[in-house]
């Protein structure tokens, strides 16, 4: 199970993003990092193409170390750690420490 997924928010707790917020877009498991919302945004410079017709500069969301993000608490609005419960059904579900609701 992996500790953060797509549609998360999440908080960055470490580098020069620190304290902010944001929704998980893309998880890349095998590389150990995730692409997070106006997070981490660099500008690259792109020659003109189908894709981008104007060429130019192009801002582009780059991927952090999953070892630098919290999941944030929903009823708390502050960073958690958390709890895997599995259900009878074998299911799992994640439960915030601090608030003990369902992530």
């Amino acid at each position: 199970m992996l500790r953060i997924r797509k549609n998360d928010q999440v908080m960055v707790m470490a580098g020069k993003n620190k304290g902010k917020t944001g929704k998980i877009v893309r998880v890349l498991p095998k590389a150990g990092k995730a692409v997070v919302e106006n997070i981490n945004v660099m500008k690259k410079a792109v020659k003109k193409s189908d894709t981008y017709p104007q060429g130019g500069y192009v801002e582009l969301e780059k991927p952090l170390s999953l070892s630098n993000l919290m999941l944030v608490d929903k009823k708390l609005n502050q960073p958690t750690r958390f709890t895997v419960k599995v259900l009878e059904d074998g299911g799992k579900i994640r439960i915030a420490k601090k608030s003990g609701e369902t992530l």
